[in-house]
């Protein structure tokens, strides 16, 4: 382990990697800021950029890019109360008021530390965690991978929000469907192809991140005219006042960090639940847990009521990196692409990942230590300047969405239908979104649905086709226990609405 460490190290603070760092994490608070564009847009423009790069070095930008694009969401969710990201939306409740009162400095200083400190601390458990939950899971079987992905497909549709648990597991299911289209990996038997030999080589990863993410967000942009073009004079450097914290600032935001970050980090791990859901919770139990007297700030400017989101969020999307490199399993929608761009690399997340590559582990959670450090440098001093970005109108972002979005998918199979396929996949997706329908777990069904049918027909060959392996086997009839549970929680939950409805 030791070993392994400090190969990582020196992956990590080479000198090409360091400037990797550095990128992702000024495009990822840059894209974060801007309403419209999050980290799993983000990931998906940055996939065909990394195409040639060290594996190691493509995560390391990506990571940057993730955890940035969280970083600097909460800018504008401060300043103009429109979040760049769905995981800082709870930053804007104590957030926008405290820019209002003419504190958006100390808003954005508060904003920062808090992130720094979630994620570094979050860091630090995914350092001593990671190898050990890769120890527990070398006793996995394909029964076990099977009944755990299972989980973690169930757990993203019951983590959608309220009232989106039949929606959310229809998108899985349709996600599950695309992944069987071109040949079967263990047979080569073409399905659902349709005679298109275009479809034969299966539908392709990033084109469909592409058209569901980036290019269905610029149509939906387009579709409901939003007014993005923020004039960066409502929040100009005059107004952002003075960024330094008191001593009893300091002391009043220690206690909530170390709360959160623990909260944060354990919500960030579970497969599904990711930083939007960290950052409510923490809001929620901060808030619950607070005085009466305290409890009246919160939603009006409480100190305690931004650092808690904002240490949670950045907390989370470290531990979503414990399931995805260690099980290979998505702990959020936005792990699920960069689980996709590791598959492209021919890297295959799992148990043996810190053995075999530890170059690639190590690196990359190292990479994260520097990379918070890169973002606090970034947003401490430069967030007066990077706040005009929001300036940026509608007609030149959309067109450049696109743009990206098309080339994006061209670059990699130099093929016209796959610019047609795209834009069909972008315009149903649009319908979808409209209609309410969540992406991520269309998206997550598609990562997996290969790998769970594998170990599936696995368990089945090892069972003489019996599904006793869905019980005789303790982790696997535990994991389908808290399917079962999931499940009769969402019928519960359903039921006790309908109830108070009536």
């Amino acid at each position: 382990m030791i070993e392994g460490i400090l190969t990582g190290v020196n992956t990590a603070f080479s000198g090409y990697n360091i400037i990797m760092v550095m990128l992702g994490c000024f495009a990822g608070t840059i894209i974060g800021m801007l309403p419209g564009l999050g980290p799993m847009s983000a990931i998906a423009l940055m996939i065909p950029i990394t195409y040639g790069f060290d594996p190691a070095s493509a995560m390391i930008l990506m990571a940057g890019v993730y955890y940035g694009a969280i970083f600097g969401g909460s800018t504008s969710s401060i300043l103009i109360n429109a979040p760049g990201v769905a995981g800082t939306v709870s930053s804007s409740f104590d957030g926008y008021p405290m820019a209002k009162n003419g504190q958006a400095g100390k808003a954005l200083a508060i904003a920062a530390y808090a992130s720094f400190s979630g994620g570094t601390i979050a860091a630090l458990f995914l350092l001593v965690a990671a190898p050990q939950l890769a120890k527990v899971s070398l006793s996995f079987q394909s029964a076990d991978y099977f009944a755990l992905m299972c989980v973690g497909l169930l757990s993203i549709a019951a983590f959608a929000s309220k009232g989106q648990f039949l929606k959310a597991m229809i998108m899985t299911a349709l996600g599950l469907a695309l992944a069987t289209v071109g040949q079967d990996a263990l047979s080569d038997i073409t399905r659902f192809a349709f005679g298109n030999i275009n479809l034969m080589d299966g539908i392709s990863f990033v084109l469909l991140v592409m058209a569901t993410f980036a290019m269905s967000e610029a149509f939906m942009i387009i579709f409901k005219k939003m007014d993005i073009n923020f004039k960066a004079s409502d929040v100009s450097k005059d107004k952002l006042g003075s960024i330094k914290l008191s001593k009893d600032e300091v002391k009043e935001m220690v206690p909530v960090v170390g709360r959160t970050s623990i909260l944060g980090f354990a919500v960030g791990v579970l497969p599904g639940a990711g930083a939007t859901i960290a950052s409510f919770l923490a809001w929620g139990f901060e808030r619950s847990i607070a005085s009466a007297k305290e409890k009246l700030k919160f939603g009006k400017g409480s100190i305690k009521g931004l650092t808690a989101p904002e240490t949670a969020n950045n907390a989370a999307c470290t531990g979503s990196f414990v399931p995805l490199l260690t099980l290979g399993i998505p702990g959020s929608g936005t792990t699920a692409v960069m689980l996709g761009a590791l598959l492209s690399f021919g890297v295959q997340p799992g148990p043996r990942l810190y053995i075999d590559q530890p170059e690639l582990f190590w690196a990359v959670i190292i990479s994260m230590y520097i990379g918070n450090v890169v973002l606090l440098v970034l947003n401490l001093p430069l967030i007066p300047y990077i706040a005009r970005i929001l300036a940026i109108p509608k007609n030149i972002l959309v067109p450049l969405v696109l743009f990206f979005s098309v080339t994006g998918v061209y670059l990699i199979s130099f093929n016209a239908f796959d610019i047609y396929f795209m834009a069909i996949v972008a315009l149903l997706s649009l319908v979808l979104r409209i209609l309410k329908y969540p992406m991520p777990p269309l998206i997550l069904g598609f990562i997996l649905g290969g790998m769970l049918e594998k170990n599936l027909r696995r368990a089945l060959l090892i069972n003489d086709g019996s599904f006793s392996f869905m019980w005789e086997r303790p982790i696997s009839l535990a994991l389908f226990i808290i399917m079962i549970v999931i499940v009769l929680l969402q019928i519960y939950q359903g039921s006790k609405k309908k109830a108070e409805l009536n």
